[in-house]
């Protein structure tokens, strides 16, 4: 079997491998024998999900899964990822599934698994669920008929894990005060002594998991909510709307005179920005506007921002500037994350809109974050485009070359040379980044620098080296 967790669990269009209602039964069972200590009965792990049509039978083949291995199911249905990160922890489930694609079309769908703290699974904890899969799926051809008897049993890993009978199987339950839960704890994270009264803001769900909870959280602190994208109808999630595709957003803002445009992603983990006069702020501008105001209040652990190697280089120039100095990660929010946690940081995230404010909750949210915005703004008494200022944004380049196979950019014959002599041209004022794609054969290719012409033929002299070497 093909390894089935990426970057951010399993992800595939629905109905085709890995995305499967078989592989998502066999991830319940193997979630809840991971989870559940023998002797202990009815454990419980949480479920919540977007929006996309396919989420009911993916949501069901979960629930079969779990209760099958005597661990019950915790059902709040459509909500944002990092509620079920904080439900996890706060309802002292032993762990907590999220049925989701993020920002992919709806035909695709994901499944990614936070353990009891909220924090996403590392590598060896998603090995151990695919070789307890495998065992699962021998067990299922040769050990039918045998009851409660090991699974796999010879195999030591997961020598406790059961198939219960009669009274022992789990059941399923619906939380219908999740939502309600989530709302507080938002409203919690903003400033008690601050309100929204006076602002007027819009904000895009992207048809997605947000599009109940975030209305409801700005509206209750008080600003005017003009919605978008609080239509699901199960197909149109991500379309032609949220954090990739802020157009709509953009002529919102403009139209109803709004100090501030909030676009989601499907999923709810993240947030890109439109700021009074229309222009975007990204998850790099974020990152500095609260950078700067968490400094000023003495709470920037170690004066330090967490953040990859995609970021822009006018983040780390900005951090600089201000006393502060960036860490880079490799791509994904979970790599932002392992190193807060490694080296004692609290803030970090992606220049795709991901921030994690670990002082407040273990992944990114994007209400959370927008919230944080909006009370940088009410404190200081700043327009957005104002507090957009404190970074500048230096132009960036980015191509996509394909080659015959995938391989490590130090395999290239002469590219190191070529890279080297163009970063001593920058002087420290430019860079370059060159990266296989993990899921395709590409090599992406990204410069940045002061003059965007002169970094456009920067970038087109390598990949016309990539492509005549690879």
């Amino acid at each position: 079997m093909a390894r089935l967790f990426g970057t951010d669990g399993v992800r595939g269009k629905a109905n085709i491998y890995p995305m499967t209602v078989d592989i998502a039964l066999r991830i319940g069972q193997a979630v809840a024998c991971l989870f559940r200590e023998n002797g202990v009965k009815h454990r419980k792990i949480l479920i919540g999900k977007d929006t996309r049509i396919s989420g009911y039978m993916f949501e069901n083949a979960l629930v079969s899964g779990i209760c099958s291995m005597g661990v019950d199911a915790l059902l709040v249905g459509p909500m944002p990822t990092p509620a079920i990160a904080f439900l996890t922890a706060n309802m002292r489930a032993d762990a907590g599934v999220v049925i989701s694609a993020s920002h992919n079309p709806f035909d695709d769908n994901g499944i990614k698994i936070f353990s009891g703290d909220g924090f996403k699974l590392p590598d060896d904890i998603e090995d151990d669920i695919e070789n307890l899969i495998k065992i699962l799926e021998d067990s299922s051809k040769e050990q039918r008929h045998r009851g409660t008897e090991f699974i796999g049993q010879d195999s030591g890993l997961f020598s406790k894990c059961m198939r219960p009978t009669g009274t022992d199987v789990g059941k399923a339950f619906r939380i219908d005060d999740a939502p309600g839960r989530y709302i507080v704890f938002l409203k919690n994270t903003f400033p008690r002594h601050l309100t929204l009264d006076g602002i007027k803001m819009v904000i895009d769900c992207a048809n997605g998991a947000t599009y109940k909870v975030a209305p409801q959280v700005f509206e209750e602190l008080g600003a005017r909510v003009i919605k978008i994208g609080v239509s699901p109808n199960g197909t149109n999630i991500n379309e032609g709307c949220g954090a990739l595709c802020l157009g709509p957003l953009r002529n919102a803002v403009q139209e109803y005179d709004a100090h501030i445009g909030v676009a989601f992603d499907g999923d709810g983990d993240r947030v890109i920005i439109i700021d009074e006069k229309g222009k975007v702020v990204d998850g790099d501008h974020i990152m500095a506007i609260c950078a700067k105001y968490l400094m000023e209040q003495g709470n920037l652990n170690k004066n330090t921002v967490v953040a990859t190697v995609m970021s822009n280089m006018g983040l780390e120039l900005a951090l600089s500037s201000m006393g502060a100095r960036l860490v880079r990660t490799k791509v994904g929010d979970r790599y932002v994350v392992e190193e807060m946690r490694k080296n004692g940081y609290n803030f970090g995230g992606e220049q795709s809109g991901h921030l994690i404010f670990m002082d407040h909750i273990t992944t990114g949210d994007g209400i959370l974050a927008a919230l944080q915005v909006l009370s940088v703004m009410q404190t200081t008494e700043r327009p957005l485009s104002e507090l957009a200022k404190v970074m500048e944004c230096f132009p960036q380049v980015l191509e996509n070359v394909r080659v015959r196979e995938r391989k490590a950019v130090h395999e290239i014959p002469g590219l190191g040379d070529l890279v080297s002599s163009f970063e001593e041209e920058f002087k420290g004022r430019g860079r370059i980044l060159i990266r296989p794609s993990g899921t395709e054969p590409v090599i992406r290719v990204m410069v940045e620098g002061e003059d965007h012409d002169y970094i456009t033929e920067v970038a087109r002299a390598l990949c016309e080296h990539i492509q005549r070497a690879a």
